[in-house]
């Protein structure tokens, strides 16, 4: 089952907790001799500095949130942080765990970087002396060893509500896409299966296709209604097997554009705006006149017993 994206981004944080919690927590247990005195503190922070993997800048805060040393960085202080409030951050509002150890949720910071900042407490005993902070850039932080694969479950997504309020007092007017929107199927159901279209949004009211094709796929093109209505369009395209690595079959491509041309002339209120195909994550977008949009698998939406057809879920 493909993990959604707040999954892989809680996985992905435990990560990066479990590489910086031993050596802060080190680093932590160091300052309770030195605390309260700047120079040595950042001193401290200087000498082991490199023991944080991947941090931007070092420093020690009291219990109330003020900065008592200098922002230790790689290779130089910046002490104008120094008697900094830091009580008002974003990563100061957030509960402390019961093991003293906080990574902070991402935010951005006042240099206007995505950033993220963990927290060690530091005691004495029994008694809170403050925290050791630590600043990281999230261009530093390691990424992910693959790109997050989305999820292929239905999804239901509300549009302009303005627009959902008016709906049953509109009615579809025909496109020149419309008036002869077999043939324009049938062009695209070529170029798909045939001249290496892999992407296409197909914008049924403003009778245009936005294409991406295998042999060039960082460029789209535009594919108006004149072209639409012309077969020999098909030849500025050249010949492509089907991809092995296509997450649906070439045989899907005709129903799948055939349902898309059922949900167009269906009803003259509730229409099909606009729809997309992508043959590698083997997905098809449905936008309607409503303006709510669905996103689903192409087996679901072939077939006619799963949830979007039956209205259920979503």
């Amino acid at each position: 089952m493909t993990e959604n994206w707040k999954a892989s981004l809680e996985r992905k944080r435990a990560e990066l907790a479990e590489q910086l919690h031993a050596p802060m927590a080190r680093l932590a247990s160091l300052c309770p001799p030195l605390w309260g005195d700047r120079e040595k503190l950042d001193a401290l922070l200087q000498e082991h500095f490199a023991e944080v993997p991947h941090v931007k800048y070092l420093y020690c805060l009291d219990p109330r949130g003020i900065q008592i040393c200098d922002n230790v960085g790689a290779d130089r202080l910046s002490t104008v942080h120094f008697g900094r409030d830091r009580s008002h951050r974003s990563y100061m509002r957030e509960p402390m765990p019961p093991w003293g150890f906080l990574l902070s949720d991402a935010y951005v910071s006042q240099s206007g970087r995505p950033s993220i900042t963990a927290l060690h407490v530091v005691r004495q005993g029994d008694t809170l002396l403050g925290y050791l902070g630590a600043d990281f850039d999230l261009r530093h932080l390691p990424t992910a060893t693959a790109l997050h694969e989305e999820s292929r479950a239905w999804r239901q997504i509300k549009g302009d509500p303005s627009i959902r309020g008016t709906v049953f007092m509109q009615e579809r007017i025909d496109s020149p896409m419309d008036r002869h929107i077999d043939q324009a199927l049938t062009i695209l159901e070529e170029l798909i299966t045939d001249r290496g279209l892999f992407q296409a949004v197909i914008h049924f009211s403003s009778s245009r296709v936005t294409a991406w094709f295998l042999d060039d796929p960082y460029r789209y093109r535009l594919i108006d209604d004149e072209a639409l209505a012309d077969p020999d369009v098909c030849l500025l395209y050249p010949r492509q097997p089907w991809p092995d690595d296509a997450s649906m079959p070439r045989e899907a491509i005709r129903p799948i554009l055939a349902g898309m041309r059922e949900l167009r002339l269906a009803d003259r209120t509730i229409y099909l705006r606009s729809a997309s195909i992508n043959i590698f994550n083997g997905m098809v977008s449905l936008t309607f006149s409503c303006d709510g949009s669905h996103y689903l698998n192409y087996t679901d939406f072939l077939d006619r017993k799963s949830g979007f057809w039956l209205g259920i879920g979503g």
